[in-house]
């Protein structure tokens, strides 16, 4: 009876771990003109089950991205192992950047930014799940 208990307390542990951890990464971070510090930087675990069109990305948003006002100039950029990709999903449209291995240029969305919330997944091209620093810039390249 003991070793049920065990094997009851662990899975439902194991859940509200989870659950804990992706609501946390939900959480919109509020940007705005001449926010500080710049670069923002946001990290997390690339990757996930769902096949999409920006490789494979994990079902809920990596980071979600609420603009306040409209921003000239917005850069993000993704840095991970394995084949990172960057795919945001907002008022504008829904836009798809590969990282270049070739020169070693991370994956990256810039330009003009509309008021509005964005999702923002961090997905890997090959299914691997790493560690990704993604950075939100004011500053061009």
């Amino acid at each position: 009876m003991k070793t049920y208990k065990y094997w009851l307390a662990v899975p439902t542990a194991l859940v509200v771990a989870l659950t804990v951890a992706g609501s946390a990464q939900s959480k919109p971070l509020p940007v705005a003109p001449g926010f500080q510090p710049d670069p923002q930087v946001l990290t997390g675990t690339s990757g996930g089950a769902k096949s999409s069109d920006c490789g494979y990305v994990s079902n809920a948003p990596s980071q979600v991205i609420q603009v306040t006002q409209a921003v000239p100039y917005l850069r993000f950029a993704v840095q991970s192992e394995g084949q990172p990709t960057l795919l945001i999903d907002g008022p504008g449209g829904r836009f798809c950047s590969l990282a270049d291995t070739y020169s070693q240029k991370p994956a990256q969305i810039s330009g003009f930014w509309s008021p509005g919330t964005y999702s923002v997944y961090v997905g890997d091209r090959g299914q691997g799940q790493h560690a990704y620093r993604l950075s939100i810039s004011q500053a061009p390249n």
